[in-house]
C-alpha cells in the first residue's frame, strides 16, 4: 500500500482573492472543487455578498464549514450593524473558543467599503496593510500576479482580480477559469 493511499482524501480547489483599487474592493473566486486529484465540481460558488449585501466574503476550506462561518459571520453584522471588523473579532473569538467552531476548516477573505480582513480557525484577524488578500491553494499565486498589477493604470479592480485568478488557473492545478466576482 503506497503512502499515498494511507494518508486521508483532502479537498483542493479554492483561490480566493480580495483586491482594492480605484475606490472599488473587489472579492474574486475560481469554481474548482477537487477531490484528490478529481474535480468534483468546476462551478462552486465561493464568493458572496452578506450583511444585507454590504459586505463581500470568500472562503477556502470545507464547504459546510464555511457555511456555518458565514452563518456565524452574518449574526455577528446583525448585532454589530456596520462593524465589519468588531463582528469579525467576534466571530474569531467565538471560532477559537467554541468546541463545534474549533474543528471547522476553513479560513475567510471579507471585505466592505472601508476594511479587508483575513479570518482564521486560529483566531486572527488579519487587515493587510496593502488591502490585497489570496487564500486558498492558488491564492499566493493570485496574491503575486494582482501585487504585479496592482499600479497600471489600464485595468480597473475588476479587470485586474479577473486576469490575477486566470493567472492561478494557469499555475495552480486546483484552480479553474470559472471566476465569480463581487464588487463594492
Amino acid at each position: 500500500m503506497s503512502e499515498q493511499s494511507n494518508s486521508p482524501v483532502q479537498w483542493h480547489g479554492t483561490t480566493i482573492l480580495c483586491l482594492r483599487k480605484g475606490g472599488r474592493v473587489v472579492v474574486a473566486g475560481d469554481g474548482q472543487v477537487s477531490l484528490g486529484q478529481t474535480v468534483i465540481k468546476s462551478n462552486a460558488r465561493k464568493v458572496r455578498r452578506i450583511g444585507d449585501g454590504q459586505v463581500l466574503a470568500g472562503f477556502a476550506g470545507a464547504t459546510a464549514d464555511a457555511f456555518t462561518l458565514f452563518e456565524r459571520l452574518e449574526a455577528k453584522l446583525e448585532k454589530h450593524p456596520g462593524q465589519l471588523t468588531r463582528a469579525c473579532v467576534e466571530l474569531a473569538k467565538d471560532w477559537r473558543t467554541d468546541r463545534y467552531l474549533r474543528r471547522l476548516e476553513a479560513m475567510m477573505a471579507v471585505a466592505d467599503r472601508e476594511v479587508s480582513l483575513v479570518l482564521t480557525g486560529t483566531g486572527d484577524v488579519l487587515e493587510p496593510e496593502d488591502g490585497l488578500i489570496g487564500i486558498g491553494s492558488g491564492g499566493s499565486f493570485a496574491l503575486a500576479a494582482a501585487r504585479a498589477m496592482i499600479d497600471r493604470d489600464d485595468m480597473d479592480a475588476e479587470a485586474m482580480a479577473r486576469r490575477a485568478l486566470e493567472i492561478a488557473a494557469d499555475i495552480c492545478v486546483y484552480t479553474n477559469r470559472n471566476i465569480l466576482i463581487e464588487s463594492l
